[in-house]
């Protein structure tokens, strides 16, 4: 019998966790362990119920979705945040990805994106909503610049594959998609993952493209 991922909710709105719980409900592969109406409970769930994915608010009363997520991110960092955010939170996003969100969608995201994301991340991946991962990857792209990024160059010991994979994960490129663009199995591209996870001592796809933008070790090409 397959594992089922474990998923905690966390909304502000009652309804949301209500309709989010019975929407994901109907999947075989989930199983909701708990909902939390703010983050402080949040924390308190996922330290009770270790759930592999949690589902995050950003804007709550009390202590908020990036709160919560540091506090998590920091007690048990494997465990999966997708942070739910609006076009209006996005002084929050720079936050996030320094508390260690995994996933990023906005609130007006369908079931299909969000059981995505639950699937990808619980795979160790990521998912951003596009509007998002481009506010993001903009934003670190230009602080990297006129910080002498260059010479972080050799502060770090990844091979020249590596960084290959490593910027097709910062361009949002899934392990199934790397794969077919360096002609790999996806286990060997599970594996450099892996590696430089280690490497540069993160957790997932997110921060390490992140990291590799500011330190220098990658530069990525503008989308059209």
């Amino acid at each position: 019998m397959t594992k089922k991922i474990k998923v905690l909710i966390t909304d502000d709105h009652r309804v949301v966790r209500e309709g989010l719980s019975a929407i994901l409900e109907t999947k075989e592969e989930i199983e909701i362990v708990g909902e939390a109406k703010d983050g402080g409970e949040a924390v308190e769930k996922a330290r009770q119920l270790l759930p592999d994915v949690i589902v995050m608010d950003v804007s709550m009363p009390g202590m908020t979705g990036v709160e919560a997520t540091r506090i998590i991110k920091r007690e048990m960092p494997h465990i999966g945040i997708i942070a739910l955010t609006m076009y209006e939170d996005q002084q929050y996003i720079f936050d996030l990805v320094r508390a260690g969100a995994t996933g990023y969608l906005l609130k007006d995201s369908d079931s299909t994106e969000i059981l995505a994301a639950i699937r990808a991340i619980s795979r160790g991946e990521s998912l951003i909503h596009p509007s998002v991962a481009s506010k993001i990857l903009a934003e670190f792209s230009l602080l990297s610049e006129g910080k002498g990024k260059r010479k972080s160059l050799l502060e770090h010991d990844l091979t020249e594959r590596e960084i290959t994979v490593l910027r097709l994960v910062a361009d949002g490129k899934t392990n199934k998609e790397i794969a077919n663009v360096l002609d790999l199995s996806e286990k060997t591209v599970k594996n450099h993952v892996r590696n430089i996870f280690h490497k540069l001592h993160v957790y997932d796809r997110t921060q390490a493209a992140i990291l590799a933008i500011r330190k220098g070790i990658i530069e990525l090409e503008p989308h059209p």
